[in-house]
C-alpha cells in the first residue's frame, strides 16, 4: 500500500506542506476529525500538479479558520450556512475548509436539504468518483485512504464517472465540470456518464446553470494550465452562452490565451510561479470591449478587487514597459533590480502582449541570462571560501559585487572568476616567480611520470641515456664481461656512457689482489 503521507511530503510545495501540517495540528488540538479530500487527493494520486488543498471536517471548521486567521491567513470567502470557508495562506497557498455534509434531494433537480454528516457520507454525495477520495489526517488513522466510490480504479482507467444517474439533473453545473476535468487530465467520460451527459444537453439542463455556479467554473478555468482547450470544449458543446451570449457570439481570444500560456511555461522554466488569473481572464475576454468585460465579470460574481485587477492590468503593463525601456534603466544592473521587484502578472502580460521590444528584450535577458547568474552564486561562494575568505558581511558583499560584475559582462569565463574574486576580496595574487616555480615543478613531475611510463622494456630514443633501472642492471653484471664489450667497439660506434662505466669497474678488483 502506498505511503500517502510520504507522497504528500514529496509532492506538495514547502508552503503547501507547512499549511497542511499547521491545519492538522490545529484540528488535533481541537479534537476534530479532519481529512484531505477532493482535487488534492485526485491530483496527488494521478501525478498532476496540486494547486489547492481541500479539507473536510467532521464538525464545524470555524475554530480552525479563526486560528489560521490569527496566524496571518486571509479569508477570501465564508459561508456560515454550509460551514465552508476559502482562505489564502502564506506562500499563496489556496485552502478550502468545509464541514462534511450530505445532500438529500426530495426530487431530482430540486434544491437539496443539507445535513451535516460523516466523511463517508460526504464522499458518497460528491459529483464524480475521482473527487470522492480522502486521506485521513487524524492521529489514530493518519495516511489512511478512504475510497467508498472506487475512484482509484477510475483514475487508473483514466475515466470521469458520475456517481448518480441524477448527477447532472441535480447540479447542471457538473456539465461544465465534467468537461473541465476530462480535458485537463486527458481522461474520457465513462460510458454511462457520457450517455447521461448527452441526455442532459438534449434536455436543455445547461440553461438552468445558476450565475453563481457559472462564475465559480469560470474562475476555475482561468486558473487552469490549458484554459484554451477547456473553453474550446465548452464552446463545441454549446456551453459558452451559460456565461454570457456576447462571449458565445464573439468567442474567447484563443490566440491571446496561447500566448499567455507559453509565457507562463517560460516563467516556470525560470523558477517562477506566477498567479496569472487576471492575465488569463483578460486574454479570455480579449474580444470584448472594456465595459463589456466589466459587466460580464460582475454578472459572474467576481469580487470588485478581482475586476479592478483585470481592468487595470493593460494600463499598468504599458506604463511599466515604458519605464523599463527608458534611459534610466539602460544598464543591466538597474534593469535587473527593477524587474526583480516587478509583479509577475505584469511581467507576463508584457511578454505576451507588449510591442515594446526594448522592455520585452530586457525581461527575456532577466529570465534567460541574469537570473541564472544569480542562481549560480553558490558556486562562486565555494570558490571564495577556497581562496580563504571566511563567511560574514564582507563575504556577502564580495558575492554581491561579483554578481554585479557578471551583469556588466565580466567574470563570465571560468578562468576569469578566481582573479576577479581575489580582487574584490582584497586577496593578493601569488607572485609571478612563485607561479613560475610551481609551474616548473608541475611540469617536472609530469615529465618524470612520462619517462617512467616509457621505460618498461622499451629502448630509449637515440641521443638519450637509458633509464636508471637499465643502468643499475648493467652495473650489476660481472666485470669480466664488461671489458671485452668496451674493447670491441668500432670507430663508427663510439663507446657509450655505459661502456665507459664498465671499463672503470676493474679497479676494485686490482685492490682486492693487492690485499691478498
Amino acid at each position: 500500500m502506498p505511503d500517502y503521507m510520504y507522497m504528500l511530503e514529496s509532492r506538495l510545495s514547502p508552503e503547501q506542506y507547512a499549511a497542511l501540517v499547521r491545519i492538522q495540528e490545529i484540528a488535533a488540538a481541537a479534537g476534530t476529525n479532519i481529512y484531505l479530500v477532493g482535487g488534492a487527493v485526485r491530483d496527488l494520486i494521478s501525478g498532476m500538479p496540486i494547486r489547492d488543498l481541500d479539507f473536510a471536517v467532521e464538525g464545524n471548521p470555524t475554530r480552525i479558520v479563526r486560528d489560521l486567521e490569527k496566524g496571518g491567513a486571509q479569508t477570501i470567502s465564508e459561508n456560515e450556512s454550509l460551514r465552508q470557508a476559502e482562505l489564502l495562506l502564506g506562500g499563496d497557498v489556496d485552502v478550502s475548509l468545509a464541514a462534511a455534509r450530505d445532500e438529500v434531494y426530495a426530487r431530482p433537480g430540486n434544491r437539496p436539504d443539507i445535513q451535516f454528516s460523516t466523511i463517508t457520507q460526504d464522499l458518497r454525495r460528491r459529483d464524480f468518483s475521482i473527487n470522492a477520495i480522502a486521506i485521513s489526517l487524524n492521529p489514530q488513522s493518519r495516511g489512511l485512504l478512504l475510497d467508498p466510490a472506487n475512484g482509484l480504479a477510475d483514475l487508473e482507467r483514466r475515466e470521469v464517472r458520475a456517481l448518480s444517474i441524477h448527477s447532472f439533473t441535480n447540479q447542471p453545473v457538473r456539465l461544465l465540470r465534467a468537461l473541465r476535468y476530462a480535458t485537463r487530465m486527458g481522461f474520457t467520460m465513462e460510458t454511462r456518464t457520457a450517455d447521461w451527459f448527452r441526455l442532459a444537453i438534449e434536455r436543455g439542463l445547461k440553461d438552468s446553470i445558476s450565475e453563481e455556479d457559472a462564475g465559480s467554473e469560470f474562475r476555475q478555468v482561468v486558473r487552469e494550465d490549458r484554459p484554451a482547450a477547456i473553453l474550446k470544449d465548452w464552446e463545441s458543446n454549446g456551453l459558452l452562452h451559460v456565461f454570457d451570449p456576447t462571449i458565445a457570439k464573439r468567442h474567447p481570444d484563443y490566440e491571446a490565451l496561447q500566448r499567455i500560456t507559453r509565457v507562463r511555461e517560460d516563467m516556470w522554466s525560470a523558477g517562477l510561479r506566477p498567479r496569472l488569473t487576471a492575465a488569463v481572464t483578460l486574454a479570455s475576454l480579449g474580444r470584448l470591449k472594456s465595459g463589456e468585460q466589466k459587466s460580464l465579470l460582475a454578472h459572474l460574481g467576481f469580487r470588485k478587487i478581482d475586476i479592478s485587477a483585470v481592468e487595470d492590468l493593460e494600463g499598468e503593463a504599458t506604463k511599466t514597459a515604458k519605464l523599463l525601456a527608458g534611459q534610466k534603466l539602460a544598464l543591466p544592473r538597474e534593469a535587473y533590480f527593477f524587474i526583480e521587484k516587478m509583479p509577475l502578472v505584469i511581467m507576463a502580460h508584457i511578454l505576451a502582449e507588449s510591442s515594446n521590444s526594448g522592455a520585452v528584450g530586457k525581461i527575456r535577458n532577466y529570465l534567460n541570462k541574469w537570473k541564472p547568474l544569480r542562481q549560480g552564486l553558490p558556486a562562486a561562494a565555494v570558490e571564495l571560501e577556497n581562496l580563504g575568505l571566511e563567511r560574514g558581511p564582507k563575504f556577502d558583499k564580495v558575492l554581491e559585487d561579483f554578481f554585479l560584475a557578471q551583469l556588466a559582462g565580466k567574470a563570465r569565463k571560468p578562468e576569469d572568476r578566481p582573479k576577479i574574486l581575489r580582487k574584490l576580496a582584497g586577496i593578493k595574487e601569488l607572485p609571478k616567480k612563485v607561479e613560475k616555480e610551481e609551474k616548473k615543478k608541475a611540469e617536472k613531475g609530469k615529465g618524470k611520470s612520462e619517462r617512467k611510463g616509457t621505460s618498461g622494456g622499451q629502448p630509449a630514443e637515440s641521443g638519450e641515456p637509458k633509464s636508471s633501472a637499465s643502468t643499475q642492471a648493467a652495473a650489476g653484471k660481472s666485470n669480466t664481461k664488461a671489458v671485452p664489450v668496451a674493447s670491441g667497439q668500432s670507430a663508427q660506434n663510439p663507446p657509450t656512457a655505459q661502456s665507459k662505466v664498465a671499463r672503470k669497474k676493474p679497479a676494485p678488483a686490482k685492490l682486492s689482489r693487492m690485499k691478498k
